[in-house]
């Protein structure tokens, strides 16, 4: 099977809990030889704690996830593999930021941006960012299916503050392009050729600012 040749070094694919971010860096590892950076959320301490007393253990729990993210992009940009130009991860270092936002008070939001200023400007932004967008109905049920403990009490109402989160800071991206992908139902894990509509979509050269796709 041919490589896709892709328009820019590094793609990042964002989106809510649940919508199949990995599933997809998976498919698309496979389709073109990328190097892949998965976040590896299972191993944070805090998570399980955080969502059952949200209010106690969200700071650490951001904490954990911004060092953690942090360590991960450092390492990978700075020994950057000679025989892959390519780089696809299933997050975004502002990410951090976003979920940090929603969930701390304004105290402890303020010390947090003030780490957050200084570890972002150690590595690239992302050339491409693509992020996958489903309703929050289809992700309720997608987060039931795949059936990780830590997440059976996650709320539709959570969902919704994730949602908004991203879509306010996407509508202020206007220095890298950014995709909007509305996914609806669409099964990409499965159905070959809604996966290579994405494949398809992804290997565009866009200019900055925000740009909508639907499947």
């Amino acid at each position: 099977m041919p490589e896709a040749v892709f328009p820019y070094q590094f793609l990042a694919i964002e989106g809510n809990i649940g919508v199949g971010k990995t599933t997809l860096c998976h498919r698309m590892a496979e389709k073109s030889g990328c190097t892949l950076i998965l976040e590896q959320f299972t191993d944070n301490p805090f998570l399980p704690f955080f969502y059952l007393q949200p209010e106690r253990y969200a700071f650490p729990v951001e904490l954990f996830f911004m060092t953690e993210r942090h360590k991960q992009l450092l390492e990978h940009f700075s020994q950057p593999d000679l025989f892959r130009t390519f780089t696809v991860a299933d997050y975004f270092f502002v990410k951090t930021l976003l979920f940090a936002k929603n969930n701390l008070n304004e105290e402890e939001f303020r010390l947090f941006q003030r780490l957050f200023s200084v570890l972002n400007a150690t590595f690239p932004k992302p050339d491409l960012l693509l992020y996958l967008h489903r309703p929050v109905d289809v992700l309720i049920r997608q987060i039931h299916k795949r059936g990780r403990d830590i997440e059976r009490n996650i709320s539709p109402a959570y969902l919704e503050e994730i949602q908004n989160a991203y879509f306010e800071y996407l509508k202020t991206e206007t220095e890298s392009p950014v995709i909007i992908l509305e996914l609806g139902k669409a099964d990409f894990q499965r159905d070959d050729a809604v996966f290579q509509a994405i494949m398809d979509i992804v290997q565009v050269n866009y200019p900055p600012g925000t740009h909508v796709r639907s499947l």
